[in-house]
This record gives C-alpha cells, structure tokens and sequence, in this order.
C-alpha cells in the first residue's frame, strides 16, 4: 500500500515538473534584471569617490631642482678697458705665436699635391688630376668639303692628259663631237667617278678611258687639299672634215 502511494506521489511530481522549472526560471531572471538595473537608475547609491580615481590622470613625477652654481663655475668677464683707455695684460705669455696671412699661388694652383688644377681649393684627388693632364686636347677638324669649279678652272689645273683612241666603227661612220663628263678631281689630283652627261654613245666609252688616265693640281682651300667637283669636255674630230 505504501509502495503504491509513493509510486503515485513521484508521477504527479514527474507531471509538474515542467511547469516548476520554468516558473523558477522565470522568477531567477526578474530578481536579476532587478538587480543590474537598480544601479543605473539610482545612480546616488553608486561609489563616486571609486569612480572618480579611476578617471584621474596620475600625479607629474618629481622634477629635481637645479644645482645653485657654484662660484668656480662662474666666469668673471672683466673689462680690458679702463676709462676708455687700454688696460695693459697682467701677465706677458713667454711664447707669442705669430699669425701670417699667406698669399694663394698665382693661377688659381692650390698648391695641394694631387689636386685639380685651375679649380681653387680643390681637394686631392690624384686620378681625376693625372686624367685631366694626360687626356689630349683634340682640335676641331674642318669637315670634308667638294668644291665646284667651271671647266676652264679645272682645265688650268690639268697637268697630265691622256688623248682618247678614236673608236674604229665611229671613224668609218664619220661620227664626231664633244663628250660632255661630270667628274670628281681627288685631293691626289687623280678623276673620280666620272658620268656621262651629253655625246655619241660611240665616243662616251672612248672619253671615260681617256679621263681616268689624266691627272690634275690638287685645288686647295685655306691651304688645305678640297675635292673639286667639275665637268671635263673631250673633243672628237676626224682629219680632213
């Protein structure tokens, strides 16, 4: 009977037991919403002495005091003149060194072993110095030129001419004339390059051999050998025309 009661009593605890713990939590949150929100309400009650050290900034460290000078320490500056007038020394040194102002070299050298000359108080640097005594001063060169002349200037410049062979065929058809040739005369004086501007084609072959072999006086400008450019005329005639 009492085994049959107490298995009774534990299912009707085993039913409710829900409801209690939930009712029990409930009433543990609301006593502790209650207490954190009493602070902030009645902010009076809170530490105001705890909460102001917390915000103070902290005391400045000790700043020692300066040391009071000692008269030793002290120079005593003492005029050197007396009324307006020159107070004499009270103590003549035994050694005077003597000052000397020295007169720079003439031509700006500074006198430094090693150093660049024409450079006043340069300092010594050996290689830069050798390099710029050793490196040859070149001179600017006259840029190549080519003159031209007219025909009669360079026939009087002719030194050596060469009579062309009259080509066969052109003999036997009777044909005669000038051929015209422009023509470069080298510094050496010897022709260069020459190109047909008129004549039979019979005779240009002729004149162009005969060309070659004549040699002319170097033309010179300023003293100096100059490339002549010019035009050279060879005259074809045939006896008894």
């Amino acid at each position: 009977m009492f085994e049959d009661s107490l298995v009774e009593s534990s299912g009707r605890l085993a039913q409710r037991s829900p409801w209690t713990t939930a009712f029990s939590f409930a009433a543990q949150m609301l006593v502790a919403g209650v207490l954190v929100l009493l602070p902030l309400i009645y902010t009076d009650a809170l530490p105001k002495q705890q909460l102001m050290s917390f915000l103070e900034a902290p005391a400045p460290l000790p700043v020692a005091a300066p040391k009071a000078l000692t008269k030793a320490s002290v120079a005593k500056h003492v005029s050197e003149l007396d009324n307006g007038a020159l107070r004499p020394p009270a103590e003549i040194p035994k050694n005077i060194a003597m000052v000397k102002d020295e007169k720079p070299p003439a031509g700006g050298e500074t006198g430094i072993p090693g150093s660049i000359p024409g450079v006043p108080n340069a300092a010594p640097n050996t290689l830069m110095a050798d390099l710029i005594r050793n490196t040859p001063v070149a001179l600017p060169k006259v840029a190549a030129q080519k003159v031209r002349v007219s025909s009669g200037v360079a026939q009087g410049l002719l030194v050596h001419e060469v009579k062309p062979q009259y080509p066969p065929l052109a003999r036997q058809a009777r044909i005669q004339g000038t051929v015209v040739l422009q023509a470069v005369i080298g510094k050496d004086g010897k022709v260069q390059n020459p190109q047909v501007v008129s004549g039979h084609p019979m005779l240009t072959q002729a004149a162009i051999e005969a060309v070659k072999q004549w040699r002319y006086k170097p033309y010179s400008l300023n003293g100096e050998p100059v490339e002549v450019d010019t035009q050279i005329n060879i005259n074809f005639t045939l006896s008894g025309s």
